[in-house]
């Protein structure tokens, strides 16, 4: 069965990229997966170029890797990785969050709590995906409630690296029912527009993150 749909003959190489990205983080397409051009492009039902195009544009968003005369690899990701990814997140969410307590509407304000509902809803199933991708969804969120456009496009490619490494490890850092606790404390801090508690309560928050995923990339690497 294919992994891939054929796409239309419209921005054929967004398109490209696009599903490559969906496989990537759905851990369809695994760290180390050689990306052959010759194949794709029969999935996708196009040339060869356009999939050379999108390879080439994933490689600038660090989920693939080039090697001379070997071709395009999905990116294998490492603990350090994970680390200085989240590190950089935490900047850019606390400024975000600072920005959002500002800038948010009450429009904004609701929107996150009925995402908050849903994380409490994912938390009922047995889908770590799910779970992940509504936790983000909450995040970036926040994000757009600061405001800012460029923002948000570099959270997106953070996003996309953080979830593929998490669905490598294949479960969750936390118990997905306190994953949806932890996040009540940045929702209480913006309703009241307070900046200093929000900022405090998103450092925890990520912070803890960043600890558990990456021991168990530690782990993980250990065992491999």
């Amino acid at each position: 069965m294919s992994v891939f749909s054929e796409v239309s003959t419209i921005d054929l190489v967004t398109q490209i990229a696009r599903q490559i990205t969906e496989a990537i983080v759905a851990g369809r397409l695994k760290p180390g997966a050689r990306l052959t051009e010759l194949q794709l492009s029969r999935e996708f039902g196009t040339s060869r170029a356009p999939v050379r195009e999108a390879a080439r544009l994933l490689e600038s968003q660090g989920l693939v890797t080039f090697s001379p005369r070997r071709g395009f690899f999905v990116r294998t990701l490492k603990a350090n990785d994970l680390r200085d990814i989240y590190e950089l997140r935490i900047g850019l969410e606390l400024h975000a969050a600072s920005l959002a307590v500002e800038r948010a509407t009450p429009d904004d304000i609701a929107a996150l709590e009925r995402q908050l509902g849903k994380l409490y809803e994912t938390a009922e199933t047995d889908s770590v995906e799910a779970q992940i991708f509504e936790d983000f969804a909450f995040h970036r969120m926040l994000c757009q409630a600061g405001g800012n456009a460029r923002l948000i496009k570099v959270y997106d490619e953070l996003a996309m690296e953080m979830r593929a490494g998490i669905t490598l490890i294949g479960k969750l850092y936390d118990d997905p029912h306190r994953m949806a606790e932890t996040h009540e404390p940045i929702m209480a801090a913006l309703k009241k527009r307070d900046d200093e508690a929000l900022r405090g309560a998103l450092r925890y928050h990520i912070a803890v993150a960043r600890d558990a995923v990456v021991a168990l990339f530690e782990e993980f690497e250990s065992d491999a």
